[in-house]
């Protein structure tokens, strides 16, 4: 259940260690600028961006007009008004990238990594949009054809986020591969689109893990462990919590009018899932013995 008390203690902890260090390490012009103070501090308006996708609500501008304005006054009383909220959006930006690591889950041994498409406008439109013009790019999932970005994603067994990355929807699936696997270890398990005898090799030099892709079509079987078999039949969990992302925490929507926000739109999603409850997981205690 839904609980803005226990979010908003979560998220100003973590501002109160944050804020300190981040404003001793910003860098000064020298020019003279008005700096107006702000109704809300950090922790207000990170807690009501992430409260959105915990929410039932489809549009930002309903849920901040019609929840957070009439319901939520007493706990946020200085409230502006919804145009001066979208102006400090972009303020939060770099406090959820650091947030959103805080958030990540421990490494188990066992991952399961996937990448899943962010459309920012229909294939029709894709002459006409202008605003990832130089950003996105197009893209092919096992589907169709899309315009946007795409979300890598690398999850235990316990459905938690251990890394996270955004590229244009042309890039190669096994490109952002060696930075989302530095630092952890033991077995990533992906599809077919990660298939690849020199990325195995050197992950298995560089970090010790073990790369398992299901294999194509058209190539032969190679021999395998049962359990790390068994465990590659496992990865649709990671399958299932993408849906979640963008059913449920709504990271994708093509509604967007700037990249600044589009990213804090991903991120507030992203750090809604890790504040579900209940995760997708997998029981492996009956899979492996225990000594593996």
């Amino acid at each position: 259940m839904f609980s803005l008390e226990a979010l908003f203690c979560h998220v100003d902890d973590f501002c109160q260690g944050f804020e300190a260090q981040w404003h001793k390490k910003l860098l000064i012009s020298g020019a003279i600028k008005r700096n107006r103070a702000k109704g809300l501090c950090l922790s207000e308006m990170m807690t009501i961006l992430i409260a959105f996708h915990q929410n039932h609500y489809r549009n930002f501008k309903y849920f901040y007009l019609n929840q957070v304005k009439k319901y939520w006054s007493d706990a946020f009383p200085n409230l502006p008004s919804y145009q001066r909220f979208i102006e400090w959006i972009p303020s939060t930006l770099i406090p959820l990238c650091v947030y959103l690591k805080h958030c990540f889950g421990a490494c188990t041994g066992i991952g399961f990594i996937d990448s899943t498409s962010l459309k920012v406008c229909h294939n029709r439109r894709i002459s006409r949009h202008r605003v990832f013009k130089d950003l996105a790019n197009r893209g092919k999932t096992s589907v169709d054809w899309f315009f946007g970005f795409k979300l890598h994603l690398v999850v235990n067994e316990f459905g938690q986020l251990l890394n996270v990355a955004i590229t244009p929807g042309n890039i190669d699936d096994r490109k952002p591969v060696p930075d989302l696997l530095s630092g952890l270890f033991g077995k990533i398990f992906g599809d077919r689109g990660y298939v690849s005898e020199k990325l195995a090799s050197q992950l298995l030099k560089e970090f010790g893990i073990q790369f398992f892709a299901k294999p194509r079509r058209n190539m032969k079987n190679k021999l395998m462990r049962l359990h790390d078999k068994l465990l590659s039949r496992k990865r649709s969990i990671i399958e299932t919590i993408n849906d979640q992302l963008k059913n449920i925490s709504q990271i994708e929507h093509s509604r967007h009018r700037s990249p600044v926000n589009f990213c804090v739109n991903v991120l507030c999603g992203l750090i809604a899932y890790c504040h579900q409850p209940k995760k997708p997981s997998l029981q492996l205690d009956w899979l492996l013995p225990s000594y593996l």
